[in-house]
């Protein structure tokens, strides 16, 4: 029978086969070889595998998952198969668990993406029962382990599990200086995946108002992230627990622990962190009431944010602001800043956004002219129904408040002139927007009420 060469699978099976080995599929190929080499638990995992990538598959028929190549036609991940497998079932036999786990991992790094992410997934299971068996290293592998299914828990949204793997993967690390393939050090990654978690599961207790399940959580995280020797990880934990006490009605808590934010913020010279420092205390000093304090706070901000082009936050900031002014009666800086907020939306071109500060804008421009046209009407003069007819025919901005002086008009004559223009301007307030006519019927009222 004539011989011909085939393309070898890294360092993988013969390089010459017979003929017949073309009439097969490369994946039934890999099969032969697995079997005829004796890897016999080789093939049945990759046997399995195949018939969980044909169940996932096929119920996408019509999904994203249908259109990817299927695994058989992929060559490159079959030889990837062959050579880790059947290496891993050498070194088992053998009781070499080290290096099953290294050939394990080598593969679940392999198929690290996202229509792979299944396979991973497996082999980071595989390692994990693995890892188990490994009693010369001092507990690092298993450390891994916990870390990667600690990963596999949290993408998964199962928080709790992930927690329990990553607490695991913390407390084996403790004191240890042991580093993964990067260079980063496999403690600083457990504090900083525990954090993570812990401000995710407190996130949902605090959608579910269940307090003191967020701050106890948040607290025990701030802890860990001191462990850390972390400077910026200690704020980031001290800014999560800041706004838990803030959302239980926790003000003084929350402002002592948000101050330590801004301080750690300041000491590292890390602007953008200090910005949402003082965005966060400004919200606590907003619901203490302190409004004068409050608005400090968020100049600061919108300061920040600007000399770093964060336009999110300067309009979030200004936003803020013109709430407040807007509560205070203050309506000129009330439009200053909504408006300053709408024009930077404009420049982001976030349609959403610029919609809901066009409202704001919009309400306090409408509050700012009834404060105008009630100081108009009240004085009660001609010079004042000029101003007043002038603007009914152009709708653009009014001329600014008069400065009323002693009346001369009688009393009935002054309710006379007020009425009529009240229903002056009635006539044609229909066709206005809705913002407009709500504060122009309040202005009404008001006038009317004190007539």
């Amino acid at each position: 029978m004539s011989t011909v060469f085939i393309p070898s699978r890294m360092d993988g099976p013969r390089q010459q086969e017979c003929v017949c080995s073309y009439r097969n599929s490369y994946k039934k190929n890999i099969y032969v070889d697995m079997l005829r080499d004796g890897y016999h638990k080789s093939f049945t995992e990759l046997f399995s595998l195949m018939e969980q990538w044909d169940a996932v598959r096929d119920p996408a028929r019509f999904g994203s998952l249908f259109l990817q190549r299927p695994l058989e036609e992929q060559r490159d991940k079959l030889d990837h198969f062959y050579h880790y497998l059947t290496r891993a079932e050498v070194a088992e036999r053998k009781e070499y668990f080290e290096d099953v786990y290294n050939n394990l991992y080598a593969l679940a790094c392999y198929f690290n993406n996202s229509e792979d992410r299944w396979v991973r997934n497996h082999f980071f299971e595989r390692c994990f029962k693995i890892a188990q068996l490994i009693k010369m290293d001092g507990g690092k592998k298993e450390a891994e382990a916990h870390g990667n299914m600690g990963l596999l828990f949290e993408e998964d949204g199962q928080l709790l599990e992930a927690a329990e793997h990553y607490e695991v993967f913390h407390q084996l690390t403790h004191g240890r200086m042991w580093k993964d393939e990067t260079g980063r050090f496999l403690n600083l990654l457990a504090c900083e995946s525990l954090l993570r978690t812990y401000r995710l599961l407190s996130d949902k207790m605090l959608e579910n108002k269940k307090y003191k399940q967020a701050i106890r959580i948040l607290i025990k995280a701030a802890e860990i992230a001191k462990e850390g020797n972390d400077r910026k990880m200690e704020g980031e934990a001290s800014y999560y627990l800041g706004l838990a006490h803030l959302a239980a009605g926790e003000y003084e808590t929350a402002l002592t622990v948000l101050n330590t934010y801004s301080k750690i913020s300041t000491e590292l010279d890390d602007d953008l962190s200090l910005g949402r420092a003082y965005e966060a205390i400004a919200k606590v000093l907003q619901s203490q009431g302190e409004m004068t304090e409050a608005i400090k706070y968020l100049k600061k901000v919108v300061k920040i944010a600007r000399n770093n082009f964060q336009n999110l936050d300067v309009v979030r900031a200004s936003t803020m602001l013109g709430d407040i002014y807007n509560e205070k009666g203050y309506y000129n800086k009330a439009s200053e800043y909504f408006q300053q907020a709408f024009d930077t939306t404009a420049e982001l071109t976030n349609i959403p956004l610029m919609d809901e500060t066009k409202v704001h804008y919009g309400i306090a421009k409408a509050h700012q002219m009834m404060q105008t046209v009630k100081n108009y009407i009240e004085s009660a003069d001609l010079t004042s129904l000029d101003y007043l007819l002038s603007w009914k025919e152009s709708r653009s901005n009014i001329a600014p408040d008069p400065i009323t002086g002693v009346l001369t008009r009688s009393y009935w004559d002054q309710i006379h002139f007020r009425f009529s223009f009240l229903l002056l301007l009635f006539e044609d307030i229909a066709a206005q927007p809705i913002n407009l006519r709500r504060a122009f019927q309040n202005c009404f009222l008001q006038i009317a009420h004190h007539l």
